[in-house]
């Protein structure tokens, strides 16, 4: 048998016009050789079996009709077991499931890409960078028809951090869209309308929200991400132009330095899809966005909390420290993105700022009097606990001290 090499130099060699002599004495090989590669050249070739029965055979067509009748939908295959075997299938579940996954499958529908008039519309949500006890997470806002994105980082993933960072988004661009287009998550909405008429319960906070800026909150449909798509495809931009080789300090240092890419980097290039400059294009749709109502809107959470044992209050896995005074075992809390306000019968008892992360506790001084309960967590040591009386001592010149031991000299010298 020939090499694949040999094969294919008789090959060139018969396009050229050599005769079977010629090509068998430079080949090495006999004329039948040659004649037999020439006249069947996928002789060395696997052929495909032919298809063997198959029980299923008989009702393939009933079972693609049956599909074809349910769609969009999709029916189970032990349903669909059932009804060939009234019909006198004999096969197996197994064989049934090989058959209807491509069906199932078929073929990705076209996407057709939705683009919005300028100032109509802008899509918001929450991404991932880091998971874990120290998560960090980026709200991400996208201009649907320029393309223009806003984003701020931090550690949660609330109503409050969402309505901060729209109000954030909207200072930046310089006014506000006629519609947000949002995922259906807790943050946004409460409870989604079963019925379609658009009657969803929306979130407090982003009910206030929408109302004091003048935008419309707008769902997409369930499952179905790429309604979101000009927001969801920022996120791997960011992941890999912005993240990789970096580092900072802190939340605010990373603000600072995403602000300067997104001038600098981000909305100057030319986006992939729109071929236009992001800058450019969005100074086209700037003046089709609301203005902004004046007033900075501040996103609160009310919460109420108990107070524990060690005189703290836990809000978001961190622990805040009361007064001793608190009268109540139960107060309210304003939490902001920002800030954490306990509240005692209306009245502010405690400010703190907000902690990253989980696991930590923030005791203001002059909160602890008293020394915690025998079983308490809060350390004994906490230097930011004021100390007991006797704890302190005075700070005195050594002139002081002299003074003393000459004068206890002197009441031993006279007794």
């Amino acid at each position: 048998m020939l090499t694949q090499e040999q094969a294919v130099e008789i090959r060139v060699m018969a396009r050229r016009g050599e005769g079977l002599r010629a090509i068998a004495r430079q080949v090495g090989c006999s004329r039948n050789t040659v004649r037999r590669y020439l006249r069947n050249e996928a002789a060395k070739r696997y052929q495909p079996r032919a298809p063997r029965p198959c029980k299923l055979d008989e009702h393939k067509d009933y079972l693609a009709e049956r599909v074809r009748q349910a769609s969009p939908r999709w029916i189970p295959a032990p349903v669909l077991l059932r009804e060939i075997q009234d019909r006198g299938y004999r096969g197996g579940l197994s064989t049934l499931k090989a058959w209807l996954a491509p069906l199932k499958s078929g073929e990705p529908e076209p996407v057709v890409r939705f683009e919005t008039p300028p100032g109509q519309q802008m899509q918001a949500d929450f991404t991932h960078v880091r998971r874990g006890r120290d998560p960090l997470l980026a709200m991400v806002a996208t201009m649907g028809y320029s393309r223009a994105s806003y984003v701020t980082f931090g550690a949660r993933e609330d109503a409050t951090s969402l309505c901060t960072g729209l109000r954030e988004a909207f200072d930046y661009f310089g006014g506000v869209p006629e519609h947000v287009l949002f995922d259906n998550t807790k943050a946004v909405v409460i409870e989604r309308d079963a019925y379609g008429a658009g009657l969803h319960r929306w979130n407090e906070q982003m009910n206030e929200l929408a109302e004091a800026c003048g935008f419309t909150p707008r769902l997409c449909r369930p499952y179905r991400a790429k309604t979101k798509g000009k927001v969801e495809r920022p996120f791997r931009y960011i992941r890999e132009d912005f993240f990789l080789g970096r580092s900072f300090r802190n939340l605010d240092d990373l603000n600072v330095q995403f602000r300067q890419w997104l001038d600098q980097v981000a909305n100057v290039r030319t986006h992939a899809t729109t071929r236009r400059v992001v800058a450019e294009h969005f100074a086209e749709e700037r003046p089709a966005l609301q203005p902004l109502t004046a007033g900075a809107f501040q996103a609160v959470l009310r919460l109420e909390r108990r107070i524990t044992r060690d005189g703290m209050v836990s809000i978001d896995g961190n622990l805040y420290s009361v007064p001793n005074s608190a009268r109540r075992r139960t107060v309210e809390v304003h939490s902001t993105a920002n800030e954490v306000r306990i509240l005692e019968d209306g009245t502010v008892i405690a400010i703190h700022p907000v902690l990253d992360g989980r696991g930590q506790r923030r005791i203001i001084a002059g909160h602890r009097t008293l020394p915690p309960p025998a079983n308490s967590q809060t350390p004994r040591d906490d230097r930011s606990a004021a100390a007991r009386a006797g704890d302190i001592v005075a700070l005195r010149s050594l002139a002081f001290y002299d003074a003393v031991g000459k004068r206890l000299a002197a009441n031993d010298t006279a007794a």
